[in-house]
C-alpha cells in the first residue's frame, strides 16, 4: 500500500481533487447544498481512486521508457506489476461506475470524458502524450472534475471563458511538467510539445497560453484575472533567470495549492454572505 500511495503521486492529488472541491463550492446555491454525503463522495473518488487510476495507467504503459527518466529515482516510482498493484490500479478504475448512482445523467457525458482522456493519454491506440500538442490539449483532462462537480452541484455548465480559460492553464501546465524530461523524452524516442518546440520553444508555448489563460479568466472576473497572473509572471522568471528546470517543476504542486486555497476561501466566502 506505501508503493501505490506513492505510485498516485501524491503531491499532485490536489490536481484532480482541487477542481473538483471548486467545482462544488462554485456551483451550490447555499452552504447547506456543500455539506453532504454525496457530495464528500464525489470529492473522495477525485481525491485517491481518480489519481491511483490516472498515474498508474500513466506508469503502466510508461514501463519501458521510465527507466531513463531522473524524476523516478526518487520522487516517484517505476511501476512495478504484479497482482496487487495492478489489482488496486483496475479497481480503483472501475470505482467510476460508482459515480453512476450519484452523479445525474446530465454529467455522464463529461465523466467518460474524463474517463476516456485519463486512458487515452497514456494508453494505445492514441496516446495522446507522445503527440506534440494532443499530449498538451488532452491535459484538459485536469478540468474535467472541475466541469463534472459543477454541473453536478447547479445543473449547468461554467461560463465560457471559464472553462477556455482553465483549459488553456491545463495545457500550459502539462508543457511546462515535459520541459525538465525534454532530454531523457529524446533519448527514449518519445515526441512531446516540449521536445518538439525545444526548451525556449517550449516556455514561449507556456507563457503564451499562461496569458490567453489570465485574460480569460480576467474577463469573467478581474479577481481571477489577477490571481492566474502568477503564471505567465513565473514561468518568464523561471527562464529568464536561468532557474533549473526541474527545481522550478517541484514548486508548482505548492504555487498551484496556494492559488487554489485562495481561490476556494473567495467561494465560500461568497457562499456563506450571498
Amino acid at each position: 500500500m506505501k508503493y501505490v500511495f506513492k505510485l498516485s503521486r501524491p503531491r499532485f492529488w490536489l490536481y484532480l481533487a482541487g477542481p473538483a472541491l471548486l467545482g462544488l463550492v462554485f456551483g451550490v446555491s447555499k452552504p447547506g447544498e456543500l455539506f453532504t454525503f454525496q457530495n464528500l463522495l464525489v470529492f473522495l473518488y477525485f481525491l485517491i481512486p481518480a489519481n491511483i487510476m490516472l498515474y498508474g495507467i500513466n506508469d503502466f504503459f510508461d514501463r519501458g521508457v521510465d527507466e531513463e527518466n531522473p524524476k523516478k529515482e526518487g520522487k516517484e516510482v517505476l511501476y512495478d506489476s504484479s497482482v496487487f498493484v495492478d489489482g488496486v490500479v483496475g479497481f480503483s478504475s472501475a470505482l467510476a461506475i460508482l459515480l453512476v448512482f450519484i452523479l445525474p445523467q446530465r454529467t455522464y457525458l463529461l465523466m467518460i470524458l474524463f474517463l476516456l482522456l485519463s486512458y487515452q493519454y497514456s494508453a494505445p491506440p492514441f496516446r495522446f502524450k507522445t503527440k506534440p500538442f494532443l499530449d498538451s490539449i488532452s491535459n484538459g483532462l485536469y478540468l474535467m472534475p472541475f466541469l463534472i462537480t459543477f454541473s453536478y452541484s447547479s445543473g449547468g455548465l461554467p461560463p465560457s471563458t471559464v472553462i477556455a480559460g482553465g483549459w488553456l492553464w491545463t495545457m500550459a501546465m502539462h508543457t511546462f511538467s515535459a520541459i525538465p524530461d525534454i532530454k531523457p523524452d529524446r533519448e527514449a524516442g518519445i515526441e512531446t510539445t516540449a521536445t518538439h518546440l525545444g526548451r525556449i520553444g517550449a516556455y514561449g508555448y507556456v507563457t503564451a497560453a499562461w496569458i490567453f489563460s489570465t485574460l480569460l479568466m480576467g474577463f469573467h472576473s478581474t479577481y481571477l484575472g489577477a490571481l492566474f497572473l502568477v503564471y505567465p509572471v513565473m514561468s518568464t522568471a523561471i527562464f529568464m533567470l536561468e532557474i533549473d528546470d526541474s527545481r522550478a517543476y517541484w514548486w508548482f504542486p505548492f504555487i498551484n495549492a496556494f492559488t487554489g486555497m485562495i481561490i476556494t476561501v473567495y467561494g465560500l466566502w461568497v457562499l456563506f454572505n450571498a
